[in-house]
C-alpha cells in the first residue's frame, strides 16, 4: 500500500500546490484578489471535482481487469478511451459556465468588484479543464499498472512550469505585460495543459505503458463500456460534488462577513486540503488494490487492502490535527505577513478556522479512504447519498444555523463542516463492514 499510495499522495501534494501557489501569489497582490480568486477557484472546483470523479470511474474499472488477468490490454485500452471521451463531453457545458462567472456570482450576491475579478481569472483558467481530466485518466491507468511514480514526476515538474508561468505573466517579466488575477488563470491553463501533456508522453515512451495503445484507434466506438462509465461515474461524481460544493457553499456564506473573513476561511482551508491530499492519495491507492483483489476474487486480499489504507491514513491525520493545533501561526505565515498590523483579522479568523480543521483530521481522512474503499467494489450509488445527506442534509443545515441565526458568524460555518465529515465517515466505515453482508464487489 505504501509503495502505490505514497507516489499518489506525493502527486497530490503537488497537484494541490498549483493550487497553493496561485494563492500565494495572489495573496502579494492584496486581500481583495486572494477573495476573489477564492469565489472563482470554488466554482471551478464544484465542477471540476465532479467530472474527476466521473472520469476516475476508469480507475476501478482498470483495477478489476488486471486483477482477472483476462484480455487486460484490450480492456484496460478500451477504459482509457472512454475515459478521455468522457472528458471531452464533461468539459463542454462546463467550459459554458465559467465562462459566465462573474454573472453566477452575483446571483449569490458576492460583492461586484470581486465577482468581476473572478471572471477575470476563470476566463484564463477554464481552458486547463480538459487536460486536466486527461491527466486523471491516464493517472488511473499507471496507478493500476502499478508505476506511479510517474505522477509524482510529471506533477512535480508542473509545480516548476506553474511558478514561472505565474511569475512571469501575473508580475510581468521576460518582456510581458504585468497581467494581475488574469495571469494566474492562464498560467494554470497553461500548466494543466503541460501535466497532461508530459503524462501523455510517459505512456507514449515508455516501455511497458507502450505495449498498451492507449491512443489508438481513439476514435472507435464502445458505446456500452462508456455507458458503463457513466453509471459508476455520475455517482462518484456526485458523491465528491456534494462534499466540495459544501465547502464551496460555506466560502460563498463566509462572503457575507467580509473580506478578511473570507480571506481566513481560504487560508485555513488550503492548509486543510494540504493535509487532505495525503488520505485522497492512500483513498486511489485503496481503490485499485481492493479493485485488483475484487477482480481476483480474493476477499481477504479486499479486508487487508481496505484496512491498511485505513489504519495509514487516519494515523497521519491524527498527527497533523496536533501540528494544526500547536502551530496555527506557523502555517499561516506561509500564505500571509502575520507580522503586518494590516493582516491581523484575517491571520485571528484564519487561527480560529485552523482549530476547526484540525478538529476534523480524522474524520476526513475516514470519509476520504472510506468512498475509496467502497469504489474499489464498484459501489458509488448508496455513498452518494451518504455524502447528500451527510454534507448538504446536516452538515449545510447547522452551518446556515449557527453561523446566521445562533450568531456564532464564520465559526459556526466551521462547526457545520465539522459535523458533516464525521456523519459522512461514520456512514461510509459502516457501509464497508457490512460489504459482505451487502453482496458489494460481486459484479467486479
Amino acid at each position: 500500500m505504501l509503495m502505490l499510495g505514497w507516489p499518489l499522495v506525493l502527486g497530490n501534494l503537488a497537484q494541490s500546490a498549483l493550487t497553493t501557489t496561485d494563492l500565494i501569489v495572489l495573496g502579494r497582490l492584496g486581500a481583495d484578489a486572494l477573495a476573489a480568486s477564492v469565489l472563482g477557484v470554488n466554482l471551478y472546483f464544484a465542477l471540476l471535482i465532479f467530472a474527476i470523479g466521473l472520469v476516475g470511474a476508469s480507475a476501478p474499472m482498470m483495477a478489476a481487469a488486471v486483477g482477472r488477468k483476462q484480455r487486460v490490454m484490450r480492456d484496460v485500452r478500451r477504459t482509457v478511451r472512454v475515459g478521455l471521451w468522457s472528458a471531452a463531453i464533461i468539459s463542454l457545458p462546463c467550459w459554458v459556465l465559467l465562462w459566465h462567472t462573474e454573472t453566477i456570482l452575483l446571483w449569490f450576491q458576492e460583492e461586484p468588484p470581486l465577482a468581476a475579478a473572478a471572471q477575470s481569472l476563470m476566463r484564463g483558467m477554464q481552458w486547463g479543464l480538459f487536460p486536466a481530466l486527461g491527466f486523471i485518466v491516464l493517472r488511473s491507468f499507471v496507478a493500476a499498472l502499478a508505476r506511479p511514480v510517474w505522477v509524482t514526476i510529471a506533477t512535480g515538474a508542473t509545480v516548476l512550469f506553474n511558478i514561472a508561468a505565474n511569475w512571469v505573466l501575473v508580475f510581468g517579466h521576460l518582456g510581458l505585460p504585468a497581467l494581475g488575477i488574469r495571469g494566474s488563470g492562464i498560467a494554470t491553463a497553461l500548466s494543466s495543459t503541460f501535466l497532461f501533456a508530459s503524462l501523455a508522453l510517459v505512456v507514449v515512451v515508455d516501455r511497458r505503458f507502450r505495449r498498451y495503445r492507449l491512443f489508438g484507434n481513439w476514435w472507435r466506438s464502445d458505446w456500452p463500456r462508456l455507458t458503463r462509465l457513466w453509471r459508476l461515474g455520475v455517482p462518484i461524481g456526485a458523491t465528491m460534488a456534494f462534499e466540495v460544493t459544501a465547502f464551496n457553499a460555506a466560502a460563498f456564506l463566509m462572503g457575507q462577513f467580509g473580506s478578511a473573513a473570507l480571506a481566513g476561511h481560504s487560508i485555513a482551508l488550503q492548509i486543510a486540503t494540504l493535509t487532505f491530499m495525503v488520505s485522497a492519495g492512500f483513498g486511489q491507492a485503496v481503490t485499485v488494490r481492493v479493485g485488483i483483489a475484487s477482480g481476483a476474487g480474493d476477499r481477504d486480499g479486499v479486508t487487508r487492502a481496505g484496512w491498511t489504507a485505513f489504519a495509514i491514513a487516519v494515523s497521519f491525520m491524527a498527527a497533523m490535527s496536533v501540528v494544526m493545533m500547536t502551530a496555527p501561526r506557523l502555517l499561516i505565515g506561509a500564505f500571509i505577513d502575520v507580522a503586518d498590523p494590516a493582516n491581523a483579522a484575517v491571520v485571528a479568523t484564519a487561527a480560529s478556522f485552523l482549530i476547526c480543521a484540525a478538529v476534523f483530521q480524522v474524520a476526513d481522512g475516514a470519509q476520504a479512504v472510506g468512498a475509496g474503499m467502497l469504489r474499489g467494489l464498484q459501489d458509488a450509488r448508496v455513498p452518494m447519498l451518504y455524502a447528500a445527506v451527510g454534507y448538504w442534509g446536516v452538515g449545510m443545515s447547522l452551518c446556515v444555523l449557527l453561523a446566521f441565526v445562533a450568531g456564532l458568524g464564520g465559526l459556526g460555518i466551521w462547526i457545520g463542516l465539522v459535523v458533516a465529515l464525521v456523519v459522512v465517515a461514520c456512514a461510509m466505515i459502516r457501509r464497508w463492514t457490512r460489504r459482505e453482508r451487502l453482496g458489494l464487489g460481486r459484479a467486479s
